[in-house]
């Protein structure tokens, strides 16, 4: 495998109450906190079309994860056993992309308040993508079994 470089612009940045990756929920629908996405000038014509009560996934760039991470217990539960990152949704692993599917509460210039935001503060925007049910979600997919504990 030959190692390549990549530049990826960050489009935003999250604004939190959450300030540590220990105060966060590993979900946002387990009590995350509302935040605001603040976008870059240069992108911020990006975000026409959003509305309040749209369904956003938002990519993000965990940037305190550890990235020498390969396997773990699921949801840091050592009942589980050790289970590789990319069967995971565990932030530590080589590339700590984030995935947050949040529900839109304002649109205001070029910042989103949203709902659920499990992200914590200054956490760098890589993109945001609309959710679609039909394509994001299809019933008889296999899951992995620790999903099942949740």
């Amino acid at each position: 495998m030959t190692e390549s470089g990549y530049t990826i612009a960050l489009i935003g940045i999250i604004r939190s109450e959450l300030a540590s990756p220990e105060a966060a929920p590993r979900q946002g629908y387990e009590g995350a906190p509302e935040a605001w996405l603040e976008l870059t000038a240069p992108v911020a014509q990006g975000l026409v079309g959003i509305t309040v009560g749209d369904e956003l996934i938002v990519i993000t760039w965990l940037h305190r994860a550890r990235r020498d991470v390969l396997q773990v217990h699921p949801r840091g539960s050592l009942e589980a056993p050790l289970t590789g990152v990319f069967a995971t949704r565990s932030p530590d692993r080589p590339n700590p992309v984030g995935l947050h599917r949040v529900s839109v509460l304002e649109v205001a210039g070029q910042r989103l308040r949203v709902a659920s935001m499990e992200a914590i503060d200054g956490t760098p925007i890589l993109d945001i993508k609309p959710y679609i049910p039909g394509l994001d979600q299809r019933e008889g997919v296999r899951v992995p079994e620790w999903v099942d504990r949740l």
